[in-house]
């Protein structure tokens, strides 16, 4: 336990999303409302899944568990960044910042992770519709989202154990608006460079890996859409997809642009706006990306609106 008693640092100092304190309320207000149309939005969609038995498939239940993600992806960093807004203490203590580490990486890998098997769902569906019900039964889809879970658990305990071995005895400030792993470890006045190399080796496999399972899956799909005869066959298909493609975009791009550029290019500006995107944004418009471009899940939520009507109109 040598290593722990060099460890000076006992909390550490959390920057805003922006240097400009002048604008921290406002910040506030967008941020809370962004939060609450987060929880909002995938709370709804989470029940009109699971309270509409037409929607017990395959898709809908990795939408059901996008939707799980996005809210604790956010709630894990934003109710501390909004907390620290309106705070003149903006600290965070040393337990809490790893422990915001930990699960901060476990939500982020398994966002990647569900989005390549939903990608694969639509893979299935529409270049092996015959197999469909064969191929993606219950065991099976069972079976990946438990495999996703466990990738990302372990993971995000491997990083978290690497950079909590380190002693921290410079600057407790850090960087961004949450503890985030590369800022963290610029601040170790130890070697960081077992950290670096399992970063750079293995975190590309548990981030790119989905990635390419997405792009992979994709091609496909596109080859199977061009040899339809049908345009409106080919409109039919590509939108039962196009909404996880969006979705896709909006994720890893923000993801490739903030870990996967040159380092030359590095801004500590442009990392927080990502962050945002990735972190706040992305997971806020999720659920209307879905639920505005899927004739089902429109369809369930407006049954759901008329019941609820319906039942404040008897109540009355």
């Amino acid at each position: 336990m040598e290593w722990r008693n060099q460890t000076a640092v006992t909390e550490f100092i959390l920057e805003g999303p922006t240097d400009h304190e002048e604008l921290n309320n406002a910040l506030f207000v967008v941020f809370l409302a962004m939060y609450s149309i987060n929880l909002l939005g995938n709370g709804t969609m989470i029940s009109i899944i699971s309270g509409n038995s037409q929607l017990h498939t395959p898709m809908y239940l990795f939408l059901c568990v996008l939707s799980s993600v996005d809210m604790c992806l956010t709630s894990v960093t934003v109710p501390k960044m909004l907390s620290n807004l309106i705070s003149d203490k903006k600290t965070i203590s040393f337990s809490h910042c790893f422990i915001q580490l930990y699960f901060f990486i476990v939500f982020l890998i398994e966002e990647c992770m569900i989005l390549s098997i939903m990608a694969y769902d639509r893979y299935v569906a529409i270049c092996n519709p015959l197999h469909y019900i064969t191929i993606m039964n219950k065991k099976a889809c069972l079976s990946m989202l438990f495999a996703s879970v466990i990738i990302s658990i372990m993971n995000a305990l491997l990083h978290t154990l690497l950079a909590f071995r380190l002693p921290f005895c410079k600057s407790n400030k850090i960087q961004h608006f949450f503890c985030d792993l590369t800022p963290l470890l610029q601040l170790s006045c130890k070697e960081t460079s077992i950290n670096e190399l399992v970063i750079f080796t293995e975190a590309p496999m548990v981030v790119m890996g989905p990635f390419l399972i997405i792009l992979i899956s994709y091609i496909c799909i596109i080859k199977t859409i061009l040899k339809m005869h049908s345009a409106g066959g080919r409109y039919k298909t590509f939108s039962t997809c196009s909404s996880h493609f969006i979705v896709v975009t909006l994720y890893y791009g923000s993801i490739l642009f903030m870990y996967f550029r040159p380092s030359s290019s590095y801004s500590m500006e442009k990392d927080k706006i990502a962050s945002v995107v990735y972190n706040v944004l992305s997971p806020m418009l999720n659920p209307f990306i879905y639920s505005l471009r899927n004739k089902d899940v429109k369809i369930a939520l407006k049954r759901a609106i008329q019941r609820k009507v319906s039942f404040f109109q008897r109540a009355n």
